[in-house]
């Protein structure tokens, strides 16, 4: 048995020794290879267009099929998916070049998205908020507003209500959520008295925005829900949000003129905080995600959430927290947010 094992020792030193002169082959010949500076050239382009993207994606214009905001909505992927996917050529290629030329998009992505990698929430902080596309075709509205209610919120609001699944929702909530108010498409729960509760002209021609004064132990707060219009991605048109850009600029100018300080907005504004065309509201209020999450905080779609186009923003309110909630069964996922009046 001590020959066995001898034996077997022996075997795994000499495999480690064959493994590492192996190593050493390859190192060798990149560094005989005087081509590995010439190869890749394309690669390395590819790294600084990359990089000129991402630095550059404000000055993509929206003038065709709005360009510039279909960028900036997936932002972050570009350098997610684009850096991996040239780090591997420039490896299978063997191009000093093209790995040199990475490290610019990988800097850039770092300084754009890094400080969503590390967990800034805090702790306190005196209400609770939760906002909710909870899809018009929500086959259990019930189940859905349920899971709503366990997860503390003081405040929730809904959106994409349908009419017919309205009395579903409230009774649902009714036991946690003792004032309410539905506006058209979407509604606002609160465990905290409301007042001045009235829908917001979104120029829709319809109803999905609406704003309410929360009277919360620390004070009154306003808070806005809103839907805005959903944007498709067609061959034929590009990026159609043309709709979606002329109700956030309605939205921002409401809440410009709002005359209390504390101002909540939770909803579905279909965008991210990158894209340009929600700078009416996204210049005057603060992203809960970006100032307190953990995270990029994706919550579209919620089978394989790419984006954040669902939002809580402050505004005279400092942030603490911000996460997303699990699963309802709608093809959004629910975000919350601890916040400080």
């Amino acid at each position: 048995m001590a020959q066995a094992y001898k034996t077997d020792s022996g075997n795994g030193s000499s495999e480690s020794e064959r493994s590492g002169s192996r190593l050493r082959l390859r190192l060798d010949r990149w560094r005989r290879d005087r081509g590995i500076w010439r190869r890749g050239v394309v690669l390395a382009v590819c790294a600084v267009l990359l990089t000129l993207l991402m630095v550059f994606h404000a000055e993509i214009p929206n003038t065709v099929g709005n360009l510039g905001s279909l960028t900036e909505t997936f932002l972050p992927w570009l350098g997610v998916v684009g850096i991996p996917v040239l780090l591997v050529m420039s490896l299978v290629r063997r191009s000093a070049t093209a790995l040199v030329a990475l490290l610019l998009p990988a800097i850039v992505w770092l300084n754009l998205f890094g400080g969503l990698l590390t967990d800034k929430a805090g702790t306190g902080g005196n209400l609770t908020v939760a906002t909710h596309n909870v899809n018009a075709e929500n086959p259990d509205p019930e189940g859905t507003a349920r899971k709503l209610a366990e997860s503390g919120a003081d405040v929730v609001a809904l959106e994409e209500l349908k009419a017919s699944a309205v009395p579903s929702y409230e009774s649902a909530l009714s036991g946690t959520y003792k004032y309410h108010s539905v506006q058209g498409t979407v509604g606002l729960w609160s465990k905290y008295p409301m007042s001045d509760t009235r829908p917001v002209d979104i120029k829709m021609g319809w109803t999905r925005a609406m704003r309410s004064t929360v009277t919360t132990p620390e004070g009154e707060v306003a808070v806005y829900v809103a839907h805005l219009p959903s944007v498709r991605v067609k061959v034929n048109a590009g990026f159609t949000a043309g709709q979606r850009d002329d109700s956030a600029d309605a939205l921002g100018e409401a809440i410009a003129r709002e005359p209390l300080g504390k101002v909540v907005l939770l909803g579905d504004l279909n965008g991210t905080m990158n894209d340009r065309a929600l700078n009416a509201v996204t210049s005057q209020m603060r992203s809960t995600q970006g100032a307190a999450g953990d995270g990029f905080g994706f919550s579209w779609p919620a089978a394989f959430p790419m984006a954040r186009i669902d939002q809580i923003m402050v505004k005279g309110i400092d942030p603490v927290s911000s996460w997303a909630l699990p699963d309802t069964g709608s093809d959004h996922l629910p975000i919350a947010a601890r916040v400080e009046i």
